[in-house]
């Protein structure tokens, strides 16, 4: 059974890194787009960025572009998630989602987009 692993989560301070990583235990046979998503507690699922594997096309929200960088090794199936100058509201749980259907008509940004999900690696980012 496939399983997306995410790693690198942990505690810093306003201003602080961190790199996610997100490990692919089994094969996804031709992932289309995989993204990272986070929840706070209270809130919904959010989209943060998105990575198209054939064109290496990424998106971001508005609310971490300029400060979160997305991207792929394609050799060892990882997909990455570069944090810098985090800031207290980037406290959440952050998610590695991969969609290989192609879905068409359903927002990159929607969680029902995606069909595989890891288990979420929590950032917790203090003032």
């Amino acid at each position: 059974q496939v399983q997306l692993v995410e790693s690198g989560g942990g505690s810093v301070q306003a201003g602080g890194s961190l790199l996610l990583s997100c490990a692919a235990s089994g094969y996804i046979s031709d992932p289309y787009v995989m993204a990272w998503f986070r929840q706070a507690p209270g809130k919904e699922r959010e989209g943060v960025a998105v990575f198209y594997i054939g064109s290496g096309s990424t998106f971001y929200a508005d609310s971490v572009k300029g400060r979160f960088a997305i991207s792929r090794d394609n050799a060892k199936n990882t997909l990455y998630l570069q944090m810098n100058n985090l800031k207290p509201e980037d406290t959440a749980m952050y998610y590695c989602a991969a969609d290989n259907r192609g879905v068409v008509g359903v927002s990159r940004w929607s969680p029902l987009r995606y069909n595989y999900w890891g288990q979420g690696t929590q950032v917790t980012v203090s003032s």
